[in-house]
């Protein structure tokens, strides 16, 4: 088995205003910074990719500082995978020499540095099983609509409380079921609330699914958060989706990521405080004619680029070679 070396960097959320825990957060990150100049010092890393968010912040920092000093040779590359970047990621991109997106439109915040490469995903989605065979792995019926409602690893407490009252307040229509994934905080309690459903209910509850591949190939409609990790993964399976955002995302990310989803067409965006029983059995409904079913899934497998890993790696071998190439200096390449 091989082992990689792994060390930790002390870091901490970017503050918009000033406070006592501005000078806290600073101070973290400072110390972050000086952890990071260590290991990179130590490493000697030809590249190094920033994935994002604040936890990247002292290291990427580190890296630039090195290079402007030239006690380190590397590139620098930041992911970026939601619609609109978050504030560290906005000021990490002047010290980046590149950055990945997965959303045409975010290029406006990175000019030419931005590289269109769409967001990874579990090797697992690209095993694609057909509608049937994935139902069946579930437990579910192969031939019936198949509806499956995730809120994340966490579960989401507005969409189980709405698909709660749904379940127990409207029959469910005699075509469809349900796989319903409520996370293990809320799992005792979504029990309990659909233990009254009559017998044969076509309704299975999860508290988790640790590879949510066979979930995304069993659905016709997946009711979902808009995380940029969930949104990667219904484009990499051409899933239609109703997006209800998380309401609290730092910057209200989740809804910019929704909303480029359902202006690809992709996807319907039901808004946290609109979430009923009676709007989301609106939307299901709206979602599941077989019309519109077909051109979400469409526009689905065209929102984000495919094959993102490739693309990646194809980037990390360019910039590797980049870097190489100004190491050896125009002498060396003439001997060459």
């Amino acid at each position: 088995m091989t082992t990689m070396p792994l060390d930790f960097i002390p870091s901490a959320p970017l503050r918009r205003s000033f406070s006592f825990d501005t000078l806290r957060t600073l101070g973290r990150n400072i110390v972050g910074i000086a952890a990071a100049l260590r290991a990179l010092r130590a490493y000697r890393p030809t590249l190094v990719i920033a994935t994002g968010g604040y936890v990247c912040f002292p290291v990427t920092v580190a890296a630039r500082l090195l290079s402007l000093l030239r006690m380190l040779d590397c590139r620098i590359a930041l992911l970026e995978i939601n619609a609109v970047p978050g504030l560290t990621n906005r000021l990490l991109g002047p010290l980046v020499d590149e950055v990945w997106i997965s959303y045409a439109e975010s290029a406006r915040y990175f000019g030419a540095k931005a590289k269109l490469t769409g967001a990874p995903v579990r090797a697992s989605l690209a095993n694609r099983l057909a509608p049937a065979v994935a139902r069946a792995a579930l437990g579910l019926d192969p031939q019936r609509t198949t509806i499956v409602i995730m809120g994340g690893s966490q579960g989401a407490r507005s969409i189980n409380n709405a698909v709660a009252r749904w379940l127990t307040t409207q029959p469910l229509p005699p075509e469809w079921q349900v796989l319903h994934v409520s996370g293990e905080r809320d799992f005792a309690l979504m029990e309990r609330r659909l233990s009254g459903l009559p017998p044969g209910s076509a309704v299975r509850l999860f508290p988790y699914v640790a590879d949510p591949a066979a979930a995304y190939f069993a659905a016709d409609v997946v009711v979902a958060r808009a995380g940029a990790s969930t949104l990667a993964e219904l484009a990499a399976t051409a899933t239609p989706a109703i997006l209800v955002p998380f309401p609290f995302a730092a910057e209200d990310h989740q809804s910019a990521n929704a909303a480029a989803f359902a202006a690809g067409g992709a996807a319907a965006v039901l808004r946290d405080a609109e979430l009923t029983p009676e709007s989301l059995a609106a939307a299901l409904g709206a979602c599941l004619e077989g019309e519109t079913l077909a051109r979400m899934r469409a526009a689905a497998a065209l929102v984000t680029p495919s094959g993102a890993a490739a693309k990646i790696v194809e980037r990390v071998t360019a910039l590797a070679a980049a870097r190489v190439a100004d190491s050896a200096g125009p002498n060396e390449l003439a001997r060459d």
